[in-house]
């Protein structure tokens, strides 16, 4: 078996942050997206990954993810020109795959658990598909599944007004071979795209077996600012132990925190869960529960918790930041001149609240 993860797109939901990288490189907890999705396909035996790229965040992917030497695995990147759709990515990874079953993982997807309860399901049912399904209380915003008694899917829709279940599509599938001829039957959707809903209700129209598999723990699409804290809240609270290896000095750290390596730790006060970065500077601040500080950041005179501060950012003398998604490199700071006034450099698509 093979898996493909797909890591193209161009992240809207997330701009301006997404202007200059990879959705899917984002922090959860100071680890990209992608690493996640690489642990759980690693867990499981599969050797051979292919990641599908774009040609605006590629090599970032690359240059981040590597060889998969550090997993045990081989990755494979494979050229996406432009996002025509989750079935077009498999029909573009069509060489790599070959005639093997293969898992395809959407890179920006974050499960509760492993996926080795959902490899089984796929081999002990000798299926041509299997999709992770989630129910959901708003399933007119995702693609929907019905499936019968024994777990086999009747049909899909894609966004109903009126679904015929609550039965979210999570974005983890896995196939047989006899996806590539469902694909090659399927005419793109009105928005131009080869939907890979589409190709499933192939196989099923045909009568080929597919079957479901129903996630028991939490699912995050981490593609916009609340669902990427909601992600970083929870791997933190369930993922993460105390483990201080940077400097502490006169400060107070209560928790489950990870200081990492080269981190200095001033006149503070950390209360976990919480990760700092390595070679990151936290000083004279007040560090709350749920926030992650990417590397080589600095906090000075600060009060900060529920954010994520991606690498290299600065705050100074922020009376209190919480809720909150600073990217890369970017500074907030409060102005001590007489003049009270907020001053702002902002770009696309930012959120400001005041």
């Amino acid at each position: 078996m093979k898996a493909i993860v797909l890591s193209g797109g161009k992240g809207t939901r997330l701009r301006p942050l997404t202007y200059t990288g990879a959705k899917q490189l984002v922090p959860i907890a100071n680890r990209p997206i992608l690493s996640y999705v690489i642990d759980n396909i690693a867990r499981v035996g599969i050797k051979d990954v292919g990641i599908i790229i774009s040609p605006e965040t590629g090599s970032e992917v690359k240059e981040t993810m590597g060889d998969g030497s550090k997993w045990g695995i081989k990755i494979t990147y494979i050229m996406q020109s432009e996002p025509k759709g989750l079935a077009h990515a498999v029909k573009t990874a069509a060489e790599f795959l070959g005639q093997d079953p293969f898992v395809m993982y959407l890179g920006d997807n974050l499960i509760g658990c492993g996926i080795e309860k959902f490899v089984d399901t796929f081999n002990s049912t000798k299926a041509d598909a299997v999709i992770l399904l989630k129910p959901v209380d708003n399933p007119q915003s995702f693609g929907v599944a019905q499936a019968d008694e024994s777990g086999r899917i009747v049909c899909l829709e894609e966004k109903p007004k009126n679904p015929k279940s609550n039965l979210a599509l999570v974005g983890v599938y896995i196939f047989s071979p006899e996806i590539h001829k469902a694909i090659a039957n399927i005419k793109p959707s009105p928005r131009g795209e080869l939907e890979i809903t589409d190709a499933i209700q192939d196989l099923i129209t045909r009568g080929a077996p597919v079957q479901s598999h129903i996630l028991d723990t939490w699912w995050l699409d981490t593609g916009k600012k609340d669902d990427l804290l909601a992600a970083n809240t929870i791997v933190l609270d369930e993922w993460f132990k105390r483990d201080i290896r940077g400097k502490v000095d006169n400060s107070q750290v209560t928790g489950r925190v990870t200081i990492e390596e080269g981190a200095i730790v001033k006149n503070s006060t950390l209360r976990g869960p919480i990760v700092i970065g390595s070679n990151s500077i936290v000083e004279d601040s007040f560090i709350g529960p749920f926030t992650s500080v990417g590397n080589n950041s600095r906090i000075y005179k600060s009060i900060v918790e529920h954010s994520v501060i991606l690498s290299g950012a600065e705050l100074s003398h922020v009376d209190r930041l919480e809720d909150s998604l600073i990217g890369r490199n970017a500074k907030v700071r409060k102005c001590h001149d007489k003049h009270q006034a907020l001053r702002l450099m902002i770009g696309d698509d930012s959120v400001v609240e005041v």
